[in-house]
């Protein structure tokens, strides 16, 4: 079973009108004023996992500045799940300096069944993810509701590009210190760090910790899988797209390529992805269950 956990759709307005919305949120005009940079449909994403023979899909829409655009998203992500059930999963975009507002709009999106909170993306949203007295309230909510929270995180050195970004290992680490017991998910690697997990401490802080491989190809060399599964586990690591920015079959021909056994193949390219969705899904509960 193939689950890519890093996917970004839009809401159809958005693809055929993206100058508008660059005009009403500078986060999205710093990304994607280049008519380059894919929009994708909740039907463009279908399409590409049949394409790639990918089953499942985690799915989130873009981490807006302006909260109208992130509830008309969201409700837009919450539409793809109802209609494709099994193979879109939903996280709620947030923007957490929005008070009471982004509390209720994460209510909201739990309680119709998404999985959890992400993409954060502090930097371009004005916050840092190390304000731990401003994210308490979040992170309240996802703890009742047992939510996976999935966060940018960024390389400390290496080129320079759109969405890059600054939330550093510093932050996450603070971050897990202040959280411990949620289910985290480091995009792009983590920013580095399961490099720092050789570090007694640092390991024992990101014990619940997920890896995804979001735009490996752009950032690392293949043997960063082998690396990671010797550092963290081949278990910790999750095969992530971030279509449309990247096609799936690429990142999947460059997973295959790393050198992994076919044992820990299976781990990161669906088995992982597998455990974690079967927390929020009873048929893969079941299925699950009998392996």
């Amino acid at each position: 079973m193939l689950i890519d956990f890093h996917t970004h759709i839009f809401p159809p307005d958005v693809c055929r009108h993206r100058e508008r919305y660059c005009e009403r949120d500078p986060w999205f005009n710093a990304l994607y004023t280049n008519p380059r940079a894919s929009l994708a449909s909740a039907e463009d994403l279908i399409a590409e996992m049949d394409s790639s023979g990918v089953d499942a899909a985690v799915t989130f829409s873009f981490g807006w500045t302006d909260p109208v655009l992130i509830e008309e998203s969201n409700s837009y992500v919450l539409d793809a799940m109802r209609r494709y059930p099994g193979r879109i999963y939903g996280m709620a975009v947030l923007q957490p300096t929005a008070g009471q507002r982004a509390l209720r709009e994460l209510e909201r999106c739990a309680q119709a069944g998404m999985i959890g909170l992400g993409e954060l993306m502090p930097h371009g949203q004005g916050y840092s993810l190390s304000d731990i007295r401003l994210l308490t309230p979040v992170m309240d909510i996802v703890r009742h509701y047992q939510l996976l929270v999935l966060s940018h995180c960024s390389e400390p050195v290496g080129h320079i590009y759109p969405g890059k970004g600054n939330v550093s290992v510093q932050d996450i680490v603070t971050f897990l210190t202040a959280f411990p017991g949620v289910r985290f998910i480091a995009a792009h690697w983590g920013g580095g760090l399961p490099f720092y997990t050789l570090m007694p401490e640092i390991k024992q802080i990101a014990s619940h910790v997920w890896y995804d491989t979001a735009a490996t190809p752009y950032l690392y060399r293949p043997e960063i899988f082998p690396t990671v599964a010797r550092l963290v586990g081949a278990e910790r690591i999750l095969f992530a797209s971030d279509y449309g920015l990247l096609r799936q079959k690429r990142v999947i021909s460059h997973i295959r390529q790393s050198g992994l056994e076919a044992e820990e193949l299976a781990m990161v390219l669906g088995n992982n992805a597998r455990q974690l969705l079967s927390l929020y899904d009873p048929v893969l509960r079941d299925a699950s269950s009998q392996l």
